[in-house]
């Protein structure tokens, strides 16, 4: 009876992992796939209205969709432990990172520019600070699209393609190399630009760019 109990708990767990999960990552592509590039072309007025009313309403899913992903992700973790393979390491740690970037960087600095434009809304003015929050959120929720690809990739070859067990061993120079690239990426989402993430179609040929490189220092380290 316990060993069932046990497997219900861990697939409820797996469950809500996925259904979060989609929840995030479809409002995350929402988010820069649609809307950032509708706001290059809507007007004003209708930008106001959308970061009053629509905004907030997404940001609410999106925000708690990640946290929820985040934790349902721990519970799974934990119970793999040391077997945890390279491939959901790697992933973890950009899922991680992508939740960090949506609760330190692009609420917080996306809140900003809601208030900004719920009080121009109301008659009043703007608030200065959203000038420089706005692109600090871009940036967080372009690299948050960066990540997603690879991030995708190895959850799923963690369980499907794996070659290698266990955090331990030869692989575990190519975690580190992976991990080194991914955190320079990070530190550019802090600190740097866009760059080729600036556009769509460079974020999609940058998030599969990134996936093969990691693949290949997991794979062939």
């Amino acid at each position: 009876m316990d060993s069932i109990i046990t497997a219900e708990l861990d697939y409820l767990a797996r469950w809500g992992h996925f259904l979060f999960g989609i929840t995030w990552i479809g409002l995350l592509y929402y988010f820069n796939f649609i809307q950032g590039e509708y706001f290059k072309e809507a007007e004003g007025d209708a930008k106001v209205d959308a970061f009053s009313k629509l905004v907030p309403r997404a940001l609410w899913w999106f925000r708690w969709a990640a946290m929820f992903t985040f934790i349902t992700g721990c519970v799974l973790l934990a119970k793999r432990g040391a077997a945890a393979s390279p491939d959901i390491i790697v992933g973890a740690v950009l899922g991680t990172l992508m939740f960090l970037n949506v609760w330190l960087i692009i609420w917080p600095n996306q809140r900003v520019v809601i208030a900004s434009n719920q009080a121009i809304a109301g008659g009043g003015e703007a608030d200065p600070a959203a000038a420089s929050a706005a692109p600090k959120a871009a940036l967080a929720s372009r690299t948050n699209t960066l990540f997603s690809i690879p991030m995708l990739y190895f959850m799923g070859s963690s369980a499907h393609l794996v070659t290698a067990p266990g955090m331990l061993g030869p692989n575990s120079t190519a975690i580190i190399a992976c991990l080194v690239v991914v955190g320079v990426l990070e530190l550019n989402s802090i600190f740097g630009k866009q760059g080729p993430m600036a556009t769509v179609r460079g974020v999609i040929v940058s998030g599969f760019a990134l996936t093969a490189i990691l693949y290949v220092l997991l794979k062939m380290l």
